[in-house]
């Protein structure tokens, strides 16, 4: 092969690397213009600004390929090559106008050329100008693909249904196009769809636009809302009206527009709205809740499985937490874990071995897991909470003891446990102060509260005190029996235990225990209870525990005190005084349980089936009027009732029609929007009332409201019927026997 045949091809490649090149750098940014012009003008203006921007590139390349010319060979050759002696350029002259030194050369170059491997003279590839080049173009992309479409352009180019036509005089507006597009949110990947018949189901906060076209064109139109809130249309310069609204919940609208007719006035349109369901979430393993360390186990299989009816995020977060110690000595290690679910973008499955090992899991201690997984709903995720699953490795029990040793147990084992977790609790809800409304606030002060009273009475309980409102015996009893009832009750006794002399001297050498008289509280106690005091049956403590145990108690009053009246700062300084005295009780060792078996409380034989009531306290209650909970309610609904029997009752033509009841529709109106969560489907009862207010004289309307209202009328409550007072016969029984009485 020739020497000019070696530089021609060389230079050939040379500009076919520069060619490609330059073509992979620009060639995403084409794809960019297309994506763009799809975007706002749909296929066809992707098309076009494809094949011109494609013909701007070819040209482009082109003219930057042929600017690597015979010159620049030279050039390449002089620097990449030594035995060019720098005289590369002549390789390029015609040897006639060289002469004889030049011609010699030249003669030895080529040969060079021809016999010897030189190194690639083509340009090298601009790898990072191609990189930053191809991220940048796939991120514009994105935020193409992303970018909310606009609402003119194509969009207001669309394609109007014809409206249905209503009745309507001479020079009246008369709707006679509409047309509805729906886009909803980008994370639903749902595509934008038109409804012409102006209502439908959407997604949950999607974007609507209504276009309409009147004849003759109004002065002013507008959208109402049953809940009172307008959205006006506004006109383009086609003559359309339009309106644009977010749609979050359920809708009823209509068109109002200056001096319409009536009966398109008050035509009703439906827009229901699909909700964004949260994430669901389901535990595969383990298929318990509450698990326990078996022999030889060094991992713990975790596998859930979740779905969504958009999407799910990318991770989902496993919270891990390892509670160690007992008692009130219990410490808390807490991390997370972020997983990566395997399956398709609305239903994934997470699966996860932990190694209880790296943990620093051991005997005694609960390892505790929940997971908890986003949906993609945009901007603020909704969050689904897996139950907690709890790994337990239980303490050695020991070998068991007898005799006396059985009977020794530690202080209060399973009593002292919730003092620090409500200072806990107490702690974070104040932290949490600024992030709650007043109610909230109140509310789980409350509750704290309540589990502050639950431990003050277990606590009690170690002191002799009762339970609040349990029942005390006797229940219907007066405080003091009276005299002749004591009486007669010993001469009862001494009767029923006459016998022999043999066995009377048996009983007087025996000492006869006093009877107990009715009332007194000692009797009562004996009778009934069995004492919380005495040192071998009720206590537990010795005295200097028992005064702890006592300050701790009146402590815990005054934290719940301040908690239930949503003041948890104050409560604050007593829980931790509580907690204080909790400690020093634990301080003692050992406490002795005596064997005794259950006391129950006799029952007093002498008093069934002998009718008599003397000493039983009667407890009447006086009888209130019941309110009603929802006296609007009631009132509407004996309103309708009356209208309708009223109407019913004229059934002559010659009759006076009597003019209905009239309804409070504000009243109502304002009732549904603070109760709109009571009614099954509020639309269809904002439809219902809507009806009845532009005909109130409609019979079919009261009686659809009336059946909408049934279900949401407060259920009376179960009473006992009176018992009648029976024919003349009975009466006569009756007042025989309250004569009897008197005597």
């Amino acid at each position: 092969m020739s020497a000019a045949t070696i530089l021609s091809v060389w230079l050939r490649s040379a500009r076919m690397r520069r060619g490609f090149d330059l073509a992979l750098w620009l060639l995403p940014w084409a794809v960019v213009a297309a994506a763009l012009a799809w975007r706002l003008q749909g296929i066809a203006g992707a098309l076009v600004v494809a094949v011109v921007v494609c013909a701007a590139l070819v040209a482009f390349v082109w003219n930057e390929a042929r600017r690597l010319d015979e010159a620049w060979l030279a050039r390449r050759l002089n620097a990449s090559r030594g035995d060019m002696d720098d005289s590369a350029d002549l390789l390029f002259v015609s040897g006639e106008s060289l002469n004889g030194l030049q011609r010699l050369q030249q003669t030895r170059l080529r040969e060079r050329i021809e016999t010897a491997n030189g190194p690639d003279l083509r340009p090298a590839w601009s790898a990072r100008r191609l990189l930053l080049s191809t991220l940048a173009a796939v991120a514009a992309l994105i935020a193409v693909g992303l970018w909310p479409r606009g609402q003119s352009g194509a969009q207001d180019l669309e394609a109007l249904s014809p409206a249905p036509q209503v009745a309507a005089l001479p020079g009246q507006p008369r709707l006679i196009e509409q047309g509805l597009r729906i886009v909803p949110p980008a994370y639903t990947r749902l595509p934008p769809r038109s409804e012409p018949t102006l209502e439908g189901r959407v997604p949950e906060n999607a974007r609507l636009r209504w276009n309409l076209r009147f004849e003759p064109q109004p002065s002013a139109a507008e959208l109402v809302f049953h809940d009172g809130q307008r959205l006006p249309l506004a006109r383009q310069a086609d003559g359309r009206w339009s309106a644009e609204r977010v749609l979050a919940k359920p809708a009823l609208y209509r068109i109002v527009a200056t001096a319409a007719a009536d009966a398109q006035t008050r035509r009703l349109y439906r827009l229901d709205v699909s909700p964004d369901r949260a994430p669901q979430l389901r535990v595969l393993e383990p298929d318990r809740g509450l698990s326990l360390m078996s022999a030889g186990q060094r991992s713990w299989p975790l596998e859930f499985e979740a779905s969504d009816d958009y999407g799910l995020a990318a991770n989902a977060q496993l919270r891990i937490t390892l509670a160690q110690g007992s008692g009130e000595n219990i410490t808390f290690r807490e991390q997370r874990l972020s997983l990566r679910g395997t399956g398709t973008a609305t239903g994934k499955r997470y699966v996860q071995r932990l190694d209880l090992a790296s943990l620093g899991f051991a005997s005694g201690d609960d390892l505790i897991v929940q997971l908890s997984v986003d949906d993609n709903r945009s901007p603020k995720p909704q969050t689904a909470l897996s139950p907690s699953l709890i790994l337990r490795w239980p303490a050695d029990l020991g070998s068991e003891a007898t005799g006396l040793d059985g009977m020794v147990k530690t202080t209060l084992p399973a009593y002292f446990r919730s003092q620090r977790q409500i200072i806990i609790d107490a702690e974070a809800l104040i932290a949490q102060r600024r992030k709650l409304d007043a109610p909230g606030f109140i509310e789980r002060s409350d509750a704290i509260g309540v589990d502050q009273r639950l431990l003050r009475l277990r606590y009690g309980q170690f002191l002799g005190e009762e339970s609040e409102g349990a029942p005390r015996l006797p229940t219907n009893d007066r405080d003091e029996a009276e005299p002749h009832d004591e009486h007669a009750a010993a001469n009862k006794n001494e009767g029923a235990n006459a016998a022999t002399p043999d066995e009377h001297d048996e009983h007087a050498r025996t000492p006869k225990p006093a009877a107990p008289s009715f009332g007194e509280e000692g009797s009562v106690l004996e009778q009934f209870g069995h004492t919380h005091d005495h040192a071998e049956a009720a206590t537990l403590l010795d005295p200097d525990t028992r005064k702890l145990l006592k300050a701790a108690l009146d402590e815990m009053w005054q934290s719940e005190l301040h908690l239930r009246q949503g003041h948890p700062q104050q409560a604050l300084p007593y829980a931790y005084k509580a907690l204080g005295f909790i400690k020093k009780v634990q301080q003692a060792t050992r406490i002795y349980l005596a064997r005794v078996g259950p006391e129950l409380p006799p029952i007093d034989e002498s008093r069934r089936l002998s009718g008599e009531r003397a000493g039983l306290a009667r407890r009447g209650e006086m009888l209130v009027a019941a309110n009603a909970a929802d006296p609007l309610l009631e009132s509407l609904w004996r309103d309708l009732e009356s209208s309708l029997s009223t109407t019913t009752a004229t059934a002559t033509a010659t009759a006076t029609a009597t003019k209905p009841a009239p309804i409070d529709y504000t009243g109502l109106q304002r009732w549904l929007r603070e109760h709109e969560s009571r009614a099954p489907d509020p639309l269809a009862f904002a439809a219902a009332f809507e009806a009845l207010r532009n005909e109130p004289e409609c019979l079919r309307c009261r009686a659809e409201l009336r059946r909408l209202l049934w279900p949401l009328l407060t259920r009376p409550p179960a009473s006992v019927q009176r018992r009648g007072q029976g024919d003349a016969i009975d009466r006569r029984y009756f007042e025989a026997l309250q004569q009897e009485a008197r005597r």
